[in-house]
């Protein structure tokens, strides 16, 4: 179902032509007095002002030194929406450089944002997203958001939010799963990201099922994906018209799979026929991932007398521009090859 888009238009009374922006650097300290000012239209004339100079990574670190953190954090929590939506914008365009996302981290912006999840404004809610998106690239914004106790609300999040947010809030938690996964299964993150599995959007799809990777990973992770009886679903996402929905199946199924459990459920959703259509397609993205995913298939009697007949499909793929699809081809046929 089609969604309206998030909108991040201004009141006409805030314009940002009237904003102190000259002389570059040296406005920042006079921008810092006026986000202090009482005075609301001062307030969010120099936010615009900010949002233009914090694009260059300079601005941002003389920012962070003269401690506009502080002040932006103080402002996350302004009644007016306005402010909130110009201050979480600041943040999130900081987040985009380096020195921006070490400065976020290290002042605990994270933590000052967890507040913002239930915001009436959704480009506010929208933007926070972004911000925990882009500092869980790094191992320390993922530890961050793991700290802030974040896993749990953004899991739930995943029901209700509109769909641009939601392939944020996938995109912060494959980067957070990969550290820790306890949190995200005692919330039930597997039968959430189960339903999103058959959403519409692509994206959401891709990024669920990557998500489930990441989950995978771990082995309390690969015992909770096969409880919910997911290796099927997985299956039928190996037909889907997006290459990257079928990279992230696969990813996922070759993960759940190293489980015996994984293993017989996946025989027993006859796994091997979809999976080599995806190694005979030269130029599947998910090929690499389908040819590990048969050659765990292969270390059990069944598959490997299921797929002794199809050796010539991955004979083909010794020839394979890529050197790793060649590697896990020689791989697959040795375990295919071998007799007890």
């Amino acid at each position: 179902m089609a969604q309206p888009r998030i909108s991040a238009y201004l009141p006409p009374d805030v314009d940002p032509t009237k904003a102190a922006l000259a002389f570059g650097r040296r406005a920042l300290p006079k921008l810092n007095e006026e986000l202090q000012s009482p005075e609301l239209l001062t307030q969010q004339r120099a936010l615009v002002a900010l949002c233009d100079l914090v694009h260059n990574p300079e601005n941002v670190y003389q920012a962070i030194a003269l401690g506009f953190l502080d002040s932006l954090k103080n402002l996350l929590v302004h009644q007016d929406q306005t402010v909130r939506q110009k201050t979480i914008e600041v943040l999130s365009i900081m987040a985009l450089h380096g020195i921006g996302r070490e400065g976020l981290i290290g002042r605990g912006v994270i933590s000052a944002l967890t507040g913002l999840l239930d915001d009436p404004v959704d480009i506010c809610r929208k933007n926070t997203h972004q911000i925990f998106d882009r500092l869980a690239i790094l191992p320390e914004g993922a530890g961050g958001v793991l700290r802030a106790g974040l896993i749990p609300p953004l899991v739930l999040k995943l029901k209700s939010e509109l769909d641009e947010i939601q392939e944020l809030i996938l995109g912060t938690l494959s980067n957070c799963l990969r550290v820790e996964v306890s949190e995200a299964l005692a919330a039930g993150a597997v039968t959430v990201l189960k339903e999103k599995l058959s959403h519409p959007s692509t994206a959401i799809r891709s990024k669920a099922a990557w998500v489930l990777l990441e989950i995978s990973s771990h082995a309390e992770g690969k015992i909770a994906v096969c409880q919910e009886e997911l290796i099927p679903v997985l299956l039928g996402l190996l037909q889907d018209t997006q290459p990257q929905v079928q990279v992230s199946s696969t990813g996922a199924l070759m993960f759940a799979l190293v489980t015996p459990q994984g293993r017989s459920s996946a025989m027993g959703a006859e796994a091997i026929p979809p999976l080599l259509t995806l190694v005979a397609e030269e130029t599947s993205k998910a090929r690499l991932n389908a040819i590990k995913t048969l050659t765990l298939l292969a270390e059990l009697p069944e598959g490997r007398k299921s797929l002794l007949d199809h050796r010539d499909t991955f004979q083909r793929c010794l020839d394979d521009p890529s050197e790793a699809v060649q590697r896990a081809a020689e791989v697959a046929l040795t375990v295919i090859d071998w007799k007890p």
